[in-house]
């Protein structure tokens, strides 16, 4: 299987937790993959994230390094910094809500996972063979042109109470990434409501 598994490093966060971050579309195996996450299975401990509620690689990063900054700073209002990273995903603090409107559904077909390496027998190659062998999806690559095939604008605005921002528009050549002043004011604010959610 083609492994797209990025591993990405901020650059104010210890160089010793790196995030490996793959996308998978036509996942076939949801369920599953959530029964492992809800039973508390260790070796499925990943944030998995709905995409279609992803609007772009810089929302997902806001939402990994808003959770990064809590783990480190021992503000974590959930069990986990995988945990975590799907509750920064959402722009209130209802922990139950935010699984349930952005974590992986027994439906999901287009899916976010991020492993944070927490220890250092979570290394690039472990995760991959892991998602390799767990998640039976198609690997994509995680930028902006995939995402803009996948996100729902009207569900993330929803979601992030929007819905007075106008929308990009819908791009002719859908290989392009979208364009204008409207992505960059829907990127803007989802953003600043993962900064600014209630600490």
């Amino acid at each position: 299987m083609d492994s797209k598994l990025e591993t990405i490093s901020f650059p104010h966060l210890p160089a010793s937790l790196p995030i490996h971050v793959a996308l998978f579309r036509n996942v076939q195996n949801s369920a599953f993959l959530r029964q492992q996450l809800l039973a508390g299975n260790a070796d499925f401990e990943y944030a998995m994230i709905d995409a279609s509620l992803v609007f772009s690689r810089a929302h997902a990063m806001a939402a990994v390094f808003r959770a990064m900054n809590d783990y480190l700073n021992s503000r974590l209002k959930s069990h986990n910094v995988h945990s975590e990273i799907v509750l920064s995903f959402n722009p209130t603090n209802n922990i139950a809500e935010s699984f349930r409107k952005l974590g992986i559904s027994d439906s999901t077909k287009d899916l976010l996972i991020i492993k944070v390496s927490v220890s250092p027998d979570i290394t690039h190659d472990s995760v991959a063979t892991h998602l390799a062998s767990s998640v039976e999806g198609v690997p994509m690559s995680f930028d902006d042109s995939t995402l803009s095939e996948i996100h729902d604008i009207n569900k993330i605005k929803k979601l992030y109470k929007l819905g007075a921002l106008p929308s990009p528009a819908v791009k002719a050549d859908p290989s392009q990434p979208m364009l204008g002043a409207a992505k960059d004011r829907l990127e803007s604010s989802l953003i600043g409501a993962i900064a600014l959610r209630g600490s």
